[in-house]
């Protein structure tokens, strides 16, 4: 029975550590990439040039909402803090990057890869949560004795 609960307590903390480097990785790449530019763009008072992909907020809006999640919402997926709101936005934002590469701009695999990838992260980390190792469950998780 011992070695039992040993070897549970070991891939648990196996798994908080790949959700732990999935979610940095993810999040500092994504941040890095194109986060700090937006939010950049947005600081210094910049013209805004974007498109609106799917005609509903406009070119601004649209901007907007792109650099809170892929800036905002990286930042509080890096330190692990509303995890799942935050991929919830990302999961979103990239649902529409990718729609409209694959549907309306009908960009190749080449482009397409990269897009579906986020997704597929950002919503493994959705699913899955952030963790024990994030604020979430420090602040928020099961408190035991």
């Amino acid at each position: 029975m011992k070695l039992t609960s040993c070897l549970v307590k070991e891939y648990k903390t196996g798994n908080d550590i790949a959700l732990l480097l999935l979610r940095v990785v993810a999040a500092l790449v994504l941040l890095y990439g194109h986060g700090f530019e937006k939010l950049s763009v947005i600081f210094s008072g910049k013209e805004i040039q974007f498109f609106d992909p799917i005609g509903l907020f406009g070119a601004t809006g649209s901007f907007y909402l792109a650099a809170f999640a892929e800036g905002i919402c990286s930042i509080l997926l890096l330190i692990g803090l509303f995890s799942r709101v935050a991929t919830f936005f990302l999961c979103i934002n990239f649902i529409v990057i990718f729609t409209f590469h694959a549907f309306i701009a009908k960009d190749g695999f080449q482009v397409l890869e990269l897009r579906f990838f986020y997704l597929a992260t950002f919503l493994a980390l959705l699913l899955l949560g952030p963790g024990r190792l994030s604020l979430d469950y420090m602040l928020f998780g099961k408190k035991t004795n």
